[in-house]
């Protein structure tokens, strides 16, 4: 029977870079899957486009490949993230370049894109249902609007041969049911294989928290005085 072994590298956007580390070089990995995406940091990843539209990616993108890109590439594990934010074109050069400073020629990165919906949106002067006008008498500016996408562009970019596949907002478990979809040559409409790999991709993404990974940190994210847990923003965020 086939197996692959997925790592989770991240479970939110400031996570930590060591464990992912860690498991690139003892986890036998197939795949190292950083999830760092949510609402709000999607939000403000327009605002630092809207000032350099050369940003708008994961504060941490830089850090993260740094640290795990030489060992993955030695490692044949491929790397898959959302941390593409608002900017993932950007955030693939800024993968490519470091790969070149790393001396790791070769390296193939796909970016997925398709998320960002504002400029259609505003096209079709689609009613905004919380307000309950069309985006064009909306008095407040739009800053963003991205819709979810699901596996199907992740899995053509690994189809592609890509050794980092980087996106924006897609489905959290997405960034783990498509390297199943590839492995396992699951169909579009194999809804029994993939309402497992999408139960697993849910547990995947977030790891660090499902399996008491935040107790490992000793810094500032202990107890409080009053001996409540202290975590860092929950998933995803």
């Amino acid at each position: 029977m086939k197996t692959i072994r997925i790592g989770s590298g991240a479970g939110y956007a400031g996570d930590r870079i060591e464990p992912a580390v860690e498991l690139a070089e003892k986890g036998e990995l197939d795949y190292l899957v950083f999830e760092c995406l949510a609402e709000r940091t999607i939000a403000i990843g327009q605002k630092q486009k809207q000032q350099d539209p050369n940003k708008g990616y994961n504060e941490l993108l830089e850090a993260r490949m740094r640290a795990v890109l030489p060992t993955c590439h030695a490692k044949n594990v491929r790397i898959i993230s959302n941390m593409g934010s608002a900017n993932p074109l950007a955030a693939g050069k800024a993968v490519l370049k470091i790969a070149q400073e790393l001396g790791l020629h070769g390296l193939k990165v796909a970016v997925v894109t398709g998320d960002d919906v504002l400029s259609l949106i505003q096209s079709m002067d689609l009613t905004l249902d919380e307000a309950g006008v069309p985006v064009s008498r909306f008095e407040k500016t739009l800053l963003s609007a991205n819709a979810y996408l699901g596996a199907a562009g992740l899995l053509e970019a690994l189809e592609s041969d890509a050794d980092v596949v980087i996106a924006g907002r897609v489905a959290d478990p997405s960034l783990f049911l498509a390297p199943m979809m590839h492995e396992f040559n699951w169909d579009a409409d194999d809804w029994h294989h993939l309402g497992m790999g999408t139960c697993i991709g849910h547990l995947l993404e977030c790891a660090g928290q499902i399996t008491g990974g935040y107790y490992a940190d000793p810094g500032g994210e202990g107890c409080s005085s009053s001996g409540t847990p202290r975590f860092p923003t929950g998933c995803g965020q």
